[in-house]
């Protein structure tokens, strides 16, 4: 009965995450928008790794990312490596899935987190 409703649970997690994909997911045009470069060649802004963050993000890790349904990620950047983060992102960890934000973004707000400590 417990390990039915532990799955329970992770499957309401996952549908909330699916949900909040197809209601705020922009298409392929948000993720050309999202390119990690800009003309200069500088890395992606703050700004741009706040705006993904913001879509993508704080549903579940919570507002000023201090927690929520997931984790809090406001001082990621002391626990774990850009790469690290990056990967996370693109592959889930623990109740969060893989995929949530485009594999560009991921590097954009990765480079963002690994600021956070």
């Amino acid at each position: 009965m417990k390990k039915l409703l532990a799955t329970s649970g992770i499957n309401i997690l996952l549908a909330g995450c699916l949900v909040f994909l197809l209601f705020y997911y922009e298409g392929p045009e948000h993720a050309a928008k999202a390119g990690g470069k800009t003309a200069g060649g500088e890395t992606a802004s703050i700004e741009k790794a706040e705006e993904i963050a913001s879509t993508s993000c704080m549903t579940c890790h919570g507002e000023n990312l201090k927690g929520g349904a997931g984790p809090a990620l406001d001082k990621i950047g002391s626990k774990y490596a850009q790469n690290d983060i990056e990967n996370i992102i693109k592959n889930g960890k623990g109740a969060m899935p893989g995929g949530v934000i485009t594999p560009d973004e991921a590097k954009i707000v990765a480079e963002w987190l690994v600021q956070k400590k």
